[in-house]
């Protein structure tokens, strides 16, 4: 065998590993890189604690650098088996996996870069394949699609709240003033946000009478239009729901609500030829 076939193979294997989890060497590879996330996270967030790092600075700094290498190397060996590096570094996953690691190496520049680690975090959605949620995943492509169906209706609706906001703190600013906290149209329009989102900061609030009146229509407002975004994604959420689902029933139980691509009966365990062939 020549070497061209060796490397052939090896890279074929490697793929197989760290991109696949059809295999029992790649599900334990993918179990391996979460618990590495989920550990290196964990000891960045500790790092942050004073106490702690005062005492183990340096098990710190050897964590680090032993989880940067591991994530290095499984960057490299990535790129090196992938059949379409490009596509890689300019996917999701690939820019994730080079923002894991450019911390470490900005922090020898750059004091306090190391703390961007958290990132990391982001990718244990990969535990996604390992578990092999499909189930799970299918109906967050559902939600995704409901959200990117409303993306317009909510951009009016934010668009109307951003107008709302801005009219409610010019009337503040003008109302209260300076004196009393409204130092500005955008701090006014900040504390708007707050009192209609009703969180209630707490940390600006109207001392007037008149201010007091437009606190509580800002209030009401909010708790008015806070229904209307849950209403149309819920909406468009339905309806992609009802796509999702075949409209003919069973022949053997005449049940419907099958999924599309089901082949036999939930109910009753009857095939779906016919229906099958009627959808297509």
């Amino acid at each position: 065998m020549t070497n061209q076939n060796l490397r052939s193979q090896l890279r074929s294997e490697l793929y197989r590993i760290i991109f696949g989890t059809d295999t029992p060497a790649g599900q334990r590879f993918d179990l391996f890189l979460i618990y590495a996330i989920l550990i290196s996270v964990f000891a960045v967030i500790l790092d942050t604690v004073e106490s702690l790092n005062g005492r183990f600075t340096s098990t710190f700094i050897f964590v680090e650098w032993l989880f940067t290498g591991i994530f290095t190397l499984e960057y490299i060996l990535r790129i090196y088996c992938s059949p379409n590096r490009k596509k890689y570094l300019f996917s999701f996953y690939g820019i994730i996996d080079l923002i894991s690691i450019i911390p470490s190496y900005l922090g020898l520049i750059f004091a306090g870069a190391q703390y961007l680690l958290i990132i990391r975090l982001v990718r244990v959605l990969r535990i996604f394949r390992v578990l092999k949620l499909v189930r799970y995943l299918s109906e967050a492509d559902v939600l995704m699609r409901s959200i990117n169906q409303a993306k317009r209706k909510i951009f009016v609706f934010f668009s109307i709240v951003l107008v709302l906001s801005t009219l409610f703190g010019c009337l503040m600013y003008v109302v209260e003033g300076p004196g009393n906290g409204f130092s500005s149209i955008p701090k006014s329009i900040y504390w708007t946000i707050v009192t209609i989102t009703t969180v209630g900061y707490g940390d600006i609030t109207p001392h007037t009478v008149l201010g007091q009146l437009i606190s509580t229509l800002a209030m009401l407002t909010g708790y008015s239009i806070i229904a209307i975004p849950t209403g149309i994604i819920t909406a468009e959420l339905a309806n992609e729901m009802r796509r999702d689902k075949s409209v003919y029933p069973c022949p053997n139980c005449v049940k419907a609500g099958h999924d599309i691509d089901a082949i036999h009966c939930k109910w009753c365990g009857a095939s779906l030829g016919n229906m099958r062939e009627q959808e297509r």
